[in-house]
């Protein structure tokens, strides 16, 4: 197995991001309640970014202070173990307010190792 360096992992993030972005284009939180498959989904790519997140560096981490990498690795966690527990609006969230700062922290590293 091809080991996955920071770069592929940024990018993994970045693929997980854009592929939330076009499930949920001219959705509401209503579509996103109402359909196990959207919800699926987006949970799914939330998995990847937070799970390529945890193997990103504390040093590529603290250049982005502003992101709030505790919290993408807890959400991982209630998807992971406690996913009777997932609200919709919770998840709606995060995906509307944290994705889009996400991806421009992500944007900059990724050019910062190239």
């Amino acid at each position: 197995m091809i080991a996955r360096t920071p770069l592929l992992r940024i990018h993994d993030m970045l693929e997980a991001i854009r592929g939330i972005d076009k499930a949920l284009v001219g959705k509401t939180i209503r579509d996103y309640e109402r359909s196990w498959l959207l919800r699926s989904a987006v949970e799914r790519g939330i998995e990847i970014i937070l799970e390529a997140s945890r193997h990103l560096s504390g040093d590529l981490k603290a250049q982005h202070k502003d992101v709030r990498w505790m919290d993408i690795a807890g959400i991982g966690n209630i998807l992971r173990h406690d996913y009777q527990r997932v609200d919709a609006t919770i998840i709606w969230k995060a995906v509307k307010d944290d994705l889009p700062p996400l991806k421009a922290a992500l944007l900059v590293l990724r050019e910062s190792l190239r």
